[in-house]
């Protein structure tokens, strides 16, 4: 019998570098058996951060995805839809005011790093820094003091901590143990009380490997933290790429169950078989 299937993280046209319209994702994901779909757009980043404006939504767009969103709900009343964002963690760089308000319309908040001290380090546009001598060494350094201070901080408003090692998206590696930093990252993880994420996308990359790495999944394991599955999918037909070689990661790194956040903001899990 197939394992019901889930995908808790989705972009469409709105974010800027992605394609396809909101609907087309629910009508695919529903065509490939998904039950649970959750939308989680890039919150938008000021010019400082997203000159070009492809980076994130854009303010004014924001109402008409939550509009879209709601439109794929009432038209695919068999798929659960939830509403959520995927939102950047600055640090010390951070530039907007963002209240509860703000984030009231949004059942799940991702919470990523894709900028190292005002660096976006994963945009290919952007990534000439990584060849420069001993870079690597401290990117991957910054990268993670920065993912478990957003993981840690139980103020942030993030349930889930998405694609937790994206530092390796262009295969740029470290030339040390990075053991010490894997481990730093699943204990910030339960110390926030976070979920994190296996993301399916990374297999496409340079890295050519999922979000996090084995031995990453395996320390937030080992150290209780819940996991989601999410697709990181940027056009529809990646709707519900690699969802059961995420579930298959998942029990290899010792996990027996998935969980799912629901549209109500609850959780629920499923029993990896």
């Amino acid at each position: 019998m197939r394992m019901e299937l889930i995908n808790t993280h989705c972009h469409s046209k709105y974010c800027g570098h992605g394609v396809g319209e909101i609907e087309e994702y629910a009508a695919a994901a529903e065509a490939a058996g998904i039950t649970t779909l959750a939308f989680t757009e890039h919150y938008p980043l000021t010019p400082a951060f997203d000159p070009d404006e492809y980076l994130s939504v854009l303010p004014e767009n924001m109402p008409r995805y939550l509009e879209a969103v709601e439109a794929a709900r009432r038209a695919h009343p068999k798929l659960e839809i939830i509403t959520g964002v995927e939102m950047d963690y600055l640090g010390d760089d951070e530039d907007r005011v963002i209240t509860e308000a703000d984030l009231a319309p949004f059942t799940l908040r991702l919470g990523s790093v894709h900028f190292v001290d005002a660096w976006a380090f994963d945009d290919p546009a952007q990534r000439d820094r990584w060849e420069e001598p001993g870079a690597p060494d401290a990117i991957w350094k910054r990268y993670f003091e920065l993912w478990c201070d957003a993981a840690s901080d139980a103020a942030q408003p993030y349930h889930v901590m998405s694609h937790p090692d994206l530092a390796k998206k262009f295969a740029y590696y470290p030339s040390y143990d990075v053991a010490p930093l894997y481990e730093a990252a699943a204990e910030a993880a339960a110390a926030g009380g976070r979920m994190i994420e296996l993301n399916t996308s990374g297999s496409y990359y340079a890295c050519a490997e999922m979000f996090p790495a084995p031995a990453l999944l395996r320390a937030f394991c080992r150290a209780g933290v819940p996991c989601t599955v999410g697709t990181d999918a940027h056009e529809p037909a990646n709707v519900a790429r690699d969802i059961e070689r995420g579930y298959a990661a998942l029990y290899e790194a010792g996990y027996r169950v998935v969980t799912v956040p629901t549209a109500t903001g609850d959780r629920r899990t499923i029993t990896i078989e």
